[in-house]
């Protein structure tokens, strides 16, 4: 490419950088300063306070709390993803009739909104008119809060999460699946190795690179969850189910407290970068050559 060519090349990437900057480092950047401030997120005026609203965390008992729970949703549904949508894509990489359909119906949520997903499992689960009690009665059975009850309500909030996800994780082994070349399963089924011995020793080896971009993406998307939280419990009762994203909402605009919001922003980006590149370094070293 010539000298000319090259200059008018880097040019394209100024509209890309505006983008970066105005929308992610800029704001990334202003979050950190104001969470060395007590702004309350309205006033012009806050004032310097250095460490104080990290040193706030070790002392707040919300904390713990909502971090387990976080990791609860970032990690379960994580696992749930990924086990599923393998399940899935093993069932649609067959010659059986309606794969299509399956697909479709599976990847379907997705274009659903995360605020409208949490609704339908709202009225699903809620305790007067939820469907779940509804059909409950049918057999004469008592109907469950199950949203009052934190460890179901965590359940649903993982449930949801992994119901509207699952279709990402079962494209991307699904496209993994069927980049695998067929000679491999035929040198296999002649040196007499069982399904078994052909999926543990073919199949998911050949497949870690797309275990490795799933799980990364899910890990990262399940440690951010907010949307669904927000519909279906609103981190209630009291933060028994909130995660670090919807306390930091509660703690913006409820109690005006956006210095700490802040503070709690940047845990959530590290812990969420921490298990991203975490899973990322752990999961390619197992990966092989085709």
């Amino acid at each position: 490419m010539k000298h000319g060519q090259a200059r008018r090349v880097n040019l394209l990437y100024i509209p890309a950088l505006c983008f970066l900057f105005v929308f992610i480092l800029y704001p990334f950047t202003r979050g950190i300063f104001y969470s060395f401030t007590n702004w309350n997120g309205y006033s012009a005026e806050y004032g310097w306070v250095g460490f104080e609203q990290y040193a706030a965390m070790l002392s707040d008992k919300r904390i713990a709390k909502v971090l387990v729970n976080t990791l609860i949703y970032g990690i379960g549904s994580t696992l749930l993803q990924n086990v599923i949508g393998l399940g899935y894509a093993l069932l649609l990489d067959t010659k059986l009739r309606g794969t299509r359909v399956v697909r479709t119906i599976v990847y379907m949520p997705i274009i659903i909104s995360n605020l409208v997903m949490g609704y339908i499992w709202y009225f699903v689960l809620r305790f007067n008119g939820g469907a779940v009690n509804d059909l409950l009665g049918v057999f004469g059975l008592e109907p469950i809060n199950w949203l009052a009850d934190r460890h179901l309500a965590v359940a649903a909030v993982v449930a949801a999460n992994t119901f509207q996800y699952v279709g990402v994780a079962m494209i991307l082994y699904l496209s993994g699946l069927q980049s695998i070349p067929q000679t491999y399963y035929e040198a296999a089924e002649l040196d007499g190795a069982g399904a078994w011995r052909r999926f543990s020793g073919l199949t998911l080896p050949l497949l870690m690179p797309s275990v490795t971009i799933s799980m990364t993406v899910n890990i990262i998307g399940g440690l951010n969850i907010f949307a669904v939280i927000v519909s279906l419990t609103n981190g209630g009762p009291g933060y028994s189910t909130s995660s670090l994203s919807t306390m930091m909402y509660q703690l913006y605009f409820a109690e005006q407290n956006a210095g700490y919001a802040a503070a709690l922003g940047n845990l959530m980006f590290v812990l969420a970068a921490a298990f991203g590149l975490a899973t990322l370094w752990l999961l390619r070293r197992k990966e092989v050559e085709m």
